[in-house]
């Protein structure tokens, strides 16, 4: 009977106040963001066409069309217009790549994956950030290894110059992964994904300034690239590569009016942006949309 009345004894409670509740959620979170980092990581290195096709674009803009209007773009006076177009191919390199990631979402909507993955104990801003984190990671490495292509082309490189670049983009790569994922929380077919892509993408990509100098443009022009968030991504990465060739002063800064943007005011807006485009994309986020 002793036997029999320990087994219909209610279990006791676990021990721990909130504090431990918070702390199993947190390691659940860290579990969650982790998975879904590496998940992207085996995707993007066993997708060798991607890795391809998101390095050839960029290095054709590089070498053709920064070779073939070297001689017809005068930018400004003593900086090669392959060294003043480099930070606008760099920013294209990793454009694509982020938003590819962020559409893998996409997807693993269709494959079935994602529901399994809602159907977790797990929290979703958890698996939102793991996906940015993701395509944060494979942007940031495909940028490196668009920097050996910019010293390959002639692109004056330095250590700071390096260092420099991949902090801001990791910050640039976060914020475009972030914008493809709330993207891709309201589509609901990969073919929906890449429509969206190419009346998205490319009218920012073009209105940035990534190929051209802001200035001395018309009017409405000047308002769309104010208006672009990628203005202020490419602004800090064409910085730093005229500051590494020497031509700091005669790096064209973003300005509102009168006002010249400070390089550390892009990134926040940048990141500002980031923020935004999560908090867009968590409440579509939700298991009636996978």
């Amino acid at each position: 009977m002793s036997a029999v009345a320990q087994r219909n004894e209610p279990p006791e409670p676990r021990r721990g106040g909130p504090s431990t509740a918070r702390a199993a959620g947190l390691t659940s979170d860290l579990r969650t963001i982790k998975v879904v980092w590496h998940r992207e990581l085996l995707r993007f290195i066993g997708d060798r066409p991607r890795l391809i096709a998101g390095v050839a674009q960029p290095v054709l803009y590089l070498f053709v069309m920064g070779t073939g209007l070297s001689a017809m773009v005068p930018v400004t006076s003593g900086v090669p217009f392959r060294t003043f177009l480099f930070p606008g191919v760099l920013c294209m390199a990793v454009l694509f790549t982020c938003f590819f990631s962020a559409g893998s979402l996409v997807s693993d909507r269709e494959g079935g994956f994602m529901r399994e993955m809602l159907v977790a104990p797990v929290r979703r801003s958890a698996i939102l950030f793991g996906k940015c984190l993701g395509g944060t990671t494979v942007g940031t490495f495909q940028g490196m290894v668009m920097l050996v292509i910019g010293a390959i082309a002639g692109v004056p490189m330095s250590l700071e110059l390096v260092v420099t670049v991949i902090l801001e983009l990791l910050v640039i790569c976060f914020a475009i992964t972030a914008f493809g994922v709330a993207l891709a929380a309201r589509v609901r077919t990969i073919q929906g994904f890449m429509a969206l892509l190419q009346v998205a993408l490319f009218p920012m990509f073009f209105a940035s300034g990534a190929l051209y100098p802001l200035s001395g443009l018309p009017a409405w022009l000047v308002a769309l690239t104010r208006l672009d968030p990628l203005t202020y991504a490419v602004a800090p990465l064409r910085h730093a590569v005229l500051d590494a060739s020497g031509q700091a002063a005669l790096a064209p800064m973003v300005t509102w009016g009168g006002f010249v943007v400070p390089i550390w005011l892009d990134l926040v807006i940048v990141a500002a942006c980031a923020l935004v485009a999560l908090a867009v994309a968590l409440p579509r986020f939700s298991r009636d949309d996978a």
